[in-house]
């Protein structure tokens, strides 16, 4: 629409801007009506290539133009040139220079006509041309609306950026979270079964069918928890309630540690995550204790806090002998990352007094 416009007022003043000659004043007129056809048309330039100096000088230049064009030309629509202009200048223009310039062109164009400068008409009222500049009130109006919808157009950019960077990080949240649970159900069962199976292969040689038959049994128990290791996972991904008092004590029953769980407190529910996330914390230390620790006795202290719940594991010396093997590292990396995503603490390292001197102790407080 502007381009039409624009197009328009320059076809306009050809063909009613007079006189209009290759000599004279007819001369002065054409050169004046190219210069102001010029300055219209750069309205089309961006905004982008042009500084606010290059376009306030070009503004300029087209206001004196068309002032000019006022007094020369004796007909036609040579006023349309200063309304339109000033128009523009209010859009491209910052608000200051904008108004100054705007009134410094109605001072110009109402000069020409108040005090007849120049051979142009004389019909014309001084008043139109003091309120050429008017228009710019409409193009400071346009500019503002112009950069706000820019800017909430950017701040939606940017709030879609930000959702989009929030969902890539609960994405590599959530896979390192299935990683960790993959790492407590198939890392520390397989390596259970794997110790009773390679236990029962060297008892074969001594054909002692009875430790034989020992190892197998627990191999098969190891299995069994692994289920339902596998299940508590599947509850985690599905963020289902499991009840913190009784599944601990399943999983102490599980492992050979009856009457091993103290609890301290009044006992209540907790949310599902610090439920789960406490489960296995229990379990890789529990799985550390008879890897690094077998036979050594262990102890499970749970304790119900008014701000907090605390856990707390500790394992005597190992009894047996120690079957040589090295970890994956991540047990305490993945305890400490469960921890931190609840804004607890947890603590781990060896007990240095007591009759569990020489064990391993780990406790973690998760708020809530």
């Amino acid at each position: 629409m502007q381009w039409v416009l624009t197009l328009a007022v320059i076809a306009a003043g050809i063909w009613t801007i007079r006189p209009l000659g290759l000599s004279g004043r007819g001369l002065a007129v054409a050169v004046l009506l190219v210069i102001n056809s010029a300055a219209l048309l750069g309205r089309r330039l961006p905004e982008s290539r042009v500084s606010q100096r290059l376009a306030l000088t070009w503004l300029t230049l087209g206001v004196v133009a068309a002032s000019a064009l006022i007094g020369v030309s004796s007909s036609g629509t040579s006023y349309l040139f200063a309304f339109f202009l000033a128009g523009h200048i209010g859009y491209r223009l910052e608000t200051r220079p904008a108004l100054v310039l705007a009134g410094t062109c109605s001072l110009l164009c109402g000069g020409v006509l108040f005090f007849h400068l120049g051979p142009g008409y004389h019909e014309l009222p001084w008043t139109v041309g003091l309120v050429t500049g008017v228009p710019a009130l409409a193009g400071i109006v346009n500019r503002s609306r112009r950069r706000a919808v820019l800017a909430a157009i950017e701040a939606a950019e940017s709030a879609e950026r930000a959702a989009r960077a929030e969902a890539r990080t609960a994405v590599l949240t959530e896979r390192s979270r299935i990683a960790r649970d993959v790492h407590d159900v198939l890392a520390h069962s397989l390596a259970g079964i794997n110790m009773q199976l390679e236990l029962a292969d060297a008892l074969l040689d001594t054909g002692d069918l009875e430790k034989v038959r020992e190892a197998n049994d627990k191999a098969h128990g190891l299995v069994k928890e692994s289920l339902k290791q596998a299940q508590w996972t599947v509850h985690a991904l599905r963020e289902d309630s499991l009840p913190l008092l009784e599944s601990l004590t399943a999983m102490l029953e599980s492992s050979g540690h009856r009457d091993a769980l103290t609890v301290t407190g009044t006992a209540r529910e907790v949310p599902a995550q610090v439920t789960q996330n406490l489960l296995r914390i229990a379990q890789e230390a529990l799985t550390n204790a008879a890897r690094h620790a077998p036979g050594g006795e262990v102890g499970v202290q749970l304790t119900f806090g008014t701000s907090s719940t605390t856990l707390g594991i500790r394992n005597g010396p190992a009894t047996r002998e120690v079957s040589a093997g090295v970890g994956s590292g991540m047990g305490l990396i993945g305890m400490r990352e469960r921890v931190a995503l609840l804004r607890g603490n947890v603590t781990a390292g060896p007990v240095t007094e007591g009759p569990d001197e020489g064990g391993w102790q780990v406790e973690a407080v998760i708020p809530g």
